[in-house]
């Protein structure tokens, strides 16, 4: 049976997903959620299909979960891909996505948006500098992690690899310039040469906004 995902290209959170799917060799299919419409915002889709009324959503048959971490560990007991080979490693992957979570992705997903999507009257230059501060300081943490490294966890794509790189792939500015973070960057090359790996406008369903 098919996967389903629902996701929209705009989505970095989408994105930890669809390419822990992709890559995975999973049979899956992107089922397009209108954001920017306010679909998850209305109660058909809170009722149908997240309560969070949040998109990603992976529906395998009778199972059904959102959160891109829960996917990703779902994809993982599925296939025994990306959880790390000891428990030390399992640890230290669930370690590193519960840190993306909080400090990278929240911040990147969150500023990407006031910059590029929010109506420009409403952006504070305030709160983005602010966040933009919070996000140097993630960057710090990854790139000196990596420092002679190839992977985030082992000696292998695991997810948090998926997790941490959710954001860092679009062109949308939001304060991440790559060429400023060499081991960064040079993760973020080695991830887009995995067999399977595509740019997240290319995985997932969905226009951008004009006024991005």
């Amino acid at each position: 049976m098919t996967i389903k995902l629902h996701c929209f290209g705009v989505s970095g959170n989408s994105y930890k997903a669809a390419l822990a799917l992709e890559l995975s060799g999973l049979e899956w299919e992107a089922v397009e959620v209108d954001f920017f419409k306010g679909v998850t915002r209305t109660p058909e889709f809170r009722a149908t299909v997240n309560e969070m009324g949040e998109a990603p959503v992976m529906i395998d048959g009778d199972f059904r979960t959102s959160q891109s971490g829960a996917i990703q560990t779902y994809i993982t007991e599925k296939t025994g891909m990306f959880g790390g080979k000891t428990q030390e490693e399992k640890y230290e992957v669930l370690r590193w996505v519960l840190w993306d979570n909080h400090k990278l992705s929240s911040m990147a997903g969150l500023t990407r948006f006031l910059i590029n999507f929010l109506p420009e009257e409403h952006r504070n230059p305030d709160v983005i500098a602010f966040n933009q501060g919070r996000l140097k300081a993630a960057y710090q943490v990854l790139d000196a992690h990596l420092n002679g490294r190839d992977w985030i966890v082992g000696d292998g794509v695991t997810n948090a690899d998926l997790s941490c790189c959710g954001y860092l792939y679009y062109p949308e500015p939001f304060g991440f310039d790559r060429t400023e973070w060499p081991n960064i960057d040079a993760w973020l090359t080695r991830l887009s040469q995995q067999p399977g790996w595509k740019h997240p406008y290319d995985l997932m369903p969905g226009s951008v906004p004009d006024r991005a």
